[in-house]
């Protein structure tokens, strides 16, 4: 049980039982989604984010007072290590980490502060690093684990949040990096890519992207935007030991959108034949979409 609701998930019970898993991002969207799956699934959680009152709600959802939370800006090595040192102290070694946090907003090169520019680049490149060196070196190093980075698609350019762009293409081009460089320690790295997600970061975007956020959905072959519940059974399998000969892979969860954006001669047709997965109970889809 989580809290007052049962995650449906479709992987088998105690699957992760006795092992600690850190998600950041944890308050919200896909992150929280994530959380409540893997507390379903028998995982001790630690939730890491910027804002504490996200990360006590949550806690109270999951319905259980030994889930861990800290409050850090993962773009600051001395909050990150402080962070680390906490789950640590909480529960002696890390078994997996969820790279779920993140942010962006859209603008036109052009337009991009030097400030802007590299908060992208830190929030969505530079915590992953610093989140998993941190890892690394306090459990990981010595005892093994695996690492999701929840990223987002680069390979084709991503104009009008280019320095989202940047910042993903370095992010997964870390995850191939370290795959191999800590392969010796027994941990496995790999990234999901989402798609057009229905999360709540939807309505963090300003009022301007509201209707491409809407109508993007038109372009998917699946014809539909994503689940939180789908990004999260994506993480728990790569987190699972059925992943244990996967490292160093990205794995897309986004409806074909990547592959249709590379076809020139084929349209595929309206339809209503690609059917949600949702698990979780507690889900709302965002504002934005209503």
């Amino acid at each position: 049980m989580t809290g007052s609701v049962r995650y449906d998930s479709v992987f088998r019970p105690g699957l992760f039982a006795g092992r600690a898993i850190i998600v950041t991002g944890g308050g919200s969207g896909i992150g929280r989604c994530t959380a409540h799956e893997l507390k379903s699934l028998g995982a001790r959680v630690a939730l890491v984010g910027r804002t504490m009152e996200k990360l006590e709600r949550v806690r109270e959802e999951l319905g259980d007072p030994d889930t861990f939370i800290h409050s850090a800006d993962l773009r600051r090595e001395d909050e990150v290590k402080a962070a680390i040192e906490g789950v640590m102290s909480w529960s002696g070694r890390i078994d997996g980490l969820v790279n779920n946090a993140g942010g962006q907003f859209p603008a036109q090169l052009k337009d991009i502060s030097l400030n802007g520019w590299n908060a992208v680049v830190a929030n969505n490149m530079t915590a992953t690093f610093l989140v998993s060196k941190a890892v690394y070196l306090a459990s990981m190093e010595a005892h093994g684990g695996v690492i999701v980075n929840v990223g987002a698609d680069f390979e084709l350019g991503n104009p009008g949040m280019a320095h989202n762009g940047a910042a993903r293409a370095g992010q997964t081009n870390f995850t191939y990096s370290a795959s191999i460089e800590w392969a010796h320690s027994g941990v496995r790295v790999n990234s999901v890519i989402p798609g057009f997600i229905a999360s709540s970061g939807f309505d963090r975007y300003p009022e301007r992207a509201h209707e491409a956020l809407r109508s993007v959905k038109d372009r998917i072959p699946a014809k539909r935007h994503g689940t939180e519940s789908e990004i999260a059974g994506a993480i728990v399998y790569l987190l699972s030991d059925a992943a244990a000969y996967v490292s160093g892979a990205t794995l897309r969860v986004d409806g074909g959108l990547h592959n249709y954006g590379k076809s020139t001669f084929y349209h595929v047709p309206d339809h209503e034949n690609s059917r949600p997965f949702n698990g979780f109970p507690l889900y709302r889809p965002p504002k934005v979409l209503e």
